[in-house]
């Protein structure tokens, strides 16, 4: 990947307290109502069609800032009013080869809460909050593999909510879920391919 020529992109890592969405996991691995945002990609789109992932997309010109990207994509997508998000940080850059992006991860808490739901579906094709006591399950832990041109590639993936967490988004969550200390050993020879 030629990071000279990769566009830049944001998506949001936002966490909040759950509305009415219980977990389905009753193992105390984390506070039963903290949940995360995350859309199903439209399958019309170019890049990543169909996949689970953060809000976000592709830094604009007028963007002041990779965070003003991520939070204007996440009401573009959702509906998300940003001034209710507590921006908490922002993450290193994540390349990825396959679509040719600098994706930066966007930490938030969702302070003040305002409904959520697909705003174009040509963009999205729904709109989930999962509670985060479901993604740290060993349960809902699984291998996701790819094989093109012969070579097979293997990442974590979460199986939520009818839903495969895979790739780029996977990857990135369970860095974070790492590094806050959450996350709790799972099987990772359980092997699913991955949805395309």
């Amino acid at each position: 990947m030629d990071r000279t020529t990769a566009r830049p992109a944001a998506v949001l890592l936002l966490f909040g307290a759950l509305d009415d969405v219980p977990a389905a996991s009753s193992k105390p691995l984390a506070s039963a109502d903290l949940d995360l945002l995350l859309v199903e990609r439209a399958a019309t789109l170019t890049d990543h069609p169909g996949q689970m992932a953060f809000p976000g997309g592709g830094v604009d010109p007028a963007d002041d800032s990779v965070v003003a990207a991520a939070l204007r994509e996440a009401e573009e997508e959702t509906g998300l009013d940003p001034s209710g998000v507590e921006v908490l940080g922002v993450l290193p850059q994540v390349p990825v080869p396959v679509s040719n992006f600098m994706v930066t991860p966007v930490l938030g808490w969702w302070a003040r809460q305002t409904p959520v739901d697909v705003v174009d579906y040509g963009e999205s094709a729904q709109v989930l909050r999962v509670p985060v006591r479901d993604l740290l399950d060993p349960d809902n832990r699984v291998t996701a593999t790819l094989t093109r041109n012969g070579q097979t590639y293997r990442g974590p993936a979460f199986t939520v909510n009818g839903v495969v967490v895979w790739g780029l988004t996977a990857g990135i969550l369970t860095h974070v879920l790492d590094e806050l200390g959450w996350s709790v050993p799972w099987d990772a020879s359980r092997e699913i391919p991955a949805p395309l």
